[in-house]
Formats: C-alpha cells, structure tokens, sequence
C-alpha cells in the first residue's frame, strides 16, 4: 500500500499546482506517495496542463464548482494510500516535511492528524494563525482596542492548555494530513461550507480521535489566497477583519459547534455594532470639524457584510444542509 496519498483542489491554478508539484518531487524522500487533483470546475486547460508535465497523477472532475469540504471528499474516496493530506495548490514544499509527517502518524496511533507551520512567500512564519476555537472565536467580537477588552474576552472565551506544546485544537486545511480509517470514524469535511471554517468545524470531531498536533520544526509556504475568485487579499479594518464567506462560514461553524445561544449571541452583536460605528465615526469627524457624513465607506462596508450574514440567518439558525455560498 502507498504511504501517503496527497489530494489538491484545483479551481483555475495549474501554475500553482505546477509549483507545488514541483516542490513535492524536489524534497519528498523515503515514502511512496499518489497525488490526486479534484477539478472545480476550472474552464480551462488546467489539466493538459499539468498532466503533460505529471501523467501520473490522478485528475477527477467535479462538474461544477464545489468548493473545497466536497471536492476534498472526494478526493478522500479515490484515495489509495495509508495516510491522506489535503494540501492548497498554492503551497510550497521547502523539505522533507511529508515523510516526517507520514512517520508522526505511524509511530503515533494517539495522533489523528498533524501539520506544519506556515510560511509566506517571503519566508516568514506567519504569526497570526488561529490554532485554538477560543482564538478564532474572539476575533468575532469588534470590541475597542485595549488590554482591557482583550483580557476580558479571554477569560469569557479562554484556551484550553496542553502539556505537548505542539498540540492544537484544530489545523489549517491548507496542509493536513489524516488517516483514512481516522476519518471513516470522525466523518468527512462538512459538506455546508463552501470554502473557509470547514477545517475548523473538521478539527472538533477529528480531535475526538486522538491528538491534532502542529510541528513547531516544521514548515511549508502558503502563498495564499489561489483560488479565490477575485485573487486579492481582503483589506483588513478593525470592523472588517474578514472577506464575507469567511464571516458566513465561521458563522456556520459557531452554531455547528456551540449551539443556537452563541450564535444569536454573535448576529445580536453585528446589529448592535451597525448604530454603533456610525456614531463613532460621526462624532469623529465632527470632533475634526468635517462634515459628519465623511469617510463612511468602511461603516457601509460593514452594514452590506451583515447584510450578508442575514442572508443566511435562518438556514444557519436551524442548522439546516446546504450549500453556504456567498
């Protein structure tokens, strides 16, 4: 049997996939591996593309665009090997780290899945990784800045604390490597989400079967933001941290996992924040002497966003199967 069976989603990036491929080939030692590319769609020549150059690896079209929980199912299925990792099309490998992964799973029957650190395209680590719920959890909440409010959503939302230092509550489906028999008991992707929060809602039940560990030691390059349509990274405000489908399907996520109450909890505090920032910003500018209806472009980019949210309000609420895609 193959060691590992490697599964990319692929959604217009043959250049990527090339790269990545390329890396994979360059630095993986010592295991036996299958790549698997699952198709979204993609409407263009992605796969002459890549199968010219790598024939052996093993393509499967979605038919249609299915975001990345249902066409890394897929691509579970047609899996072959002892251990599966999902892995980004726009990542680089810069050693041997899935061998050295592949070995933490088969020495460690108590892990179910493990991953790496992340770097940019630069090199750098990439420090602001969420590795706990609780740290995804409160970067919801649009307080003001201040040890006060930071401390304050710690203690109502805290981290739960470890004596492996390498041990988290959930991994980046960018890299994540799992067994199969890990999954058939936790379930597959949450087939709801179309892109962001399916890993995060994936990291609850896979961490009921043993230890998700991230390697400190260990890295890869994330480049980031491949497959997204519009290819441009969000512009970061205090009051808009995250691009709609992200907000949408961490939104999900939070009822999936903590209920009704938290995430009514949640839209409330959208609502309230509408009246709020636009207060805020008014009172700036009238502090400033400028006319009170000025520079309000990032207040109405936050009441489309929650606009947005609403959207999906009841089909969230009652937690109903579907297909959340903004």
């Amino acid at each position: 049997m193959l060691d590992l069976s490697i599964i990319i989603v692929n959604y217009k990036t043959p250049k990527l996939i090339l790269n990545c491929l390329a890396s994979i080939h360059t630095y993986t030692e010592g295991i036996d591996f299958e790549v698997i590319v699952v198709d979204n769609q993609s409407g263009d020549d992605s796969q002459a593309v890549i199968l010219a150059q790598y024939p052996t690896v093993r393509w499967f079209d979605m038919g249609y665009n299915a975001g990345f929980a249902r066409a890394n199912n897929y691509g579970i299925k047609q899996a072959k090997a002892r251990t599966v990792l999902l892995l980004n099309s726009d990542t680089l490998l810069t050693d041997n780290v899935l061998a050295r992964c592949v070995d933490v799973l088969n020495k460690q029957p108590d892990v179910a899945a493990v991953s790496v650190l992340q770097r940019g395209a630069d090199g750098q680590l990439r420090p602001n990784l969420y590795t706990t719920f609780g740290q995804m959890r409160r970067a919801f909440y649009i307080l003001p800045a201040g040890a006060f409010f930071q401390k304050w959503l710690q203690r109502l939302v805290p981290d739960p604390q470890y004596s492996d230092p390498n041990q988290v509550e959930w991994l980046s489906g960018a890299f994540l490597m799992t067994r199969p028999s890990t999954i058939a008991q936790a379930g597959g992707l949450d087939e709801s989400f179309f892109m962001y929060g399916e890993d995060v809602e994936w990291g609850y039940r896979l961490g009921k079967q043993g230890r998700l560990l991230l390697l400190r030691d260990a890295s890869f390059i994330h480049l980031e933001y491949g497959s997204s349509e519009d290819k441009q990274q969000h512009v970061v405000t205090h009051i808009n941290r995250f691009k709609p489908q992200i907000q949408v399907s961490q939104l999900l996520w939070v009822r999936k996992q903590y209920g009704i109450g938290a995430y009514l909890v949640l839209i409330l505090h959208y609502l309230l924040m509408i009246p709020i920032v636009y207060a805020w910003k008014i009172a700036v500018n009238l502090r400033d002497r400028r006319l009170p209806w000025a520079d309000l472009e990032n207040q109405r980019a936050f009441t489309q966003q929650v606009g947005i949210f609403l959207r999906f309000f009841w089909k969230t609420l009652f937690n109903r199967p579907g297909f959340y895609k903004v």
